[in-house]
């Protein structure tokens, strides 16, 4: 079952997120739910605040991209399909200050069609738990450290326009407004 991905407008997505700490079933159908609506909009990320629920709680697939990237899992480095699609909960990023940082085109399922240019960090490490509260550990960079990177910002209220230049953002402040214009008008009507 697909959940509804709600917009930029939607209070929800500026709320931080509320810390996992029942891995039960409930949980695992939730994310597995997510990971479907991940797939269903032809994404490679989502947030829980996406879907309009609070939860420090992430989902990643990029088994579908150009493997422009190196990670290591658990000090291992296993095939992608083995670990993906991943499911993220309670995450700690952790960015190597000498890092690199790049300058690339992200986009967001909150925001259909829009996308702008934001510089981030080319490496990150991660802690997180899985669907079952198992601990793990993540070094990567490239495009997966940038998809983490931007879901985790939404775990913490944090959207991909705040991360853009101000000269970026202001070309697309007339798409922005009208998309949470419309959010808020739909959100009155009761459509939301």
């Amino acid at each position: 079952m697909s959940l509804q991905i709600v917009h930029y407008g939607d209070p929800v997505l500026r709320r931080k997120g509320e810390p996992i700490k029942n891995f039960d079933d409930s949980f695992a159908r939730f994310a597995r739910e997510m990971i479907d609506t991940m797939h269903a909009a032809g994404g490679i990320g989502l947030a829980a605040q996406q879907v309009g629920r609070a939860l420090q709680l992430c989902v990643v697939d990029l088994r579908s991209v150009e493997t422009d990237f190196t990670w290591e899992l658990d000090g291992a480095k296993p095939p992608l399909e083995l670990f993906m699609p991943m499911i993220i909960a309670n995450p700690e990023l952790t960015l190597p200050p000498d890092s690199t940082k790049s300058n690339r085109e992200e986009g967001c399922l909150s925001f259909p069609d829009i996308r702008g240019d934001i510089v981030r960090p080319d490496e990150t490490f991660v802690k997180f738990q899985d669907e079952n509260g198992v601990p793990h550990t993540l070094r990567c960079d490239g495009l997966l450290a940038r998809c983490i990177q931007h879901e985790i910002d939404h775990l913490n209220g944090v959207l991909f326009i705040d991360r853009m230049a101000k000269k970026v953002r202001a070309a697309l402040g007339d798409e922005v407004n009208a998309l949470a214009k419309s959010t808020r008008d739909a959100a009155k009507a009761g459509r939301v």
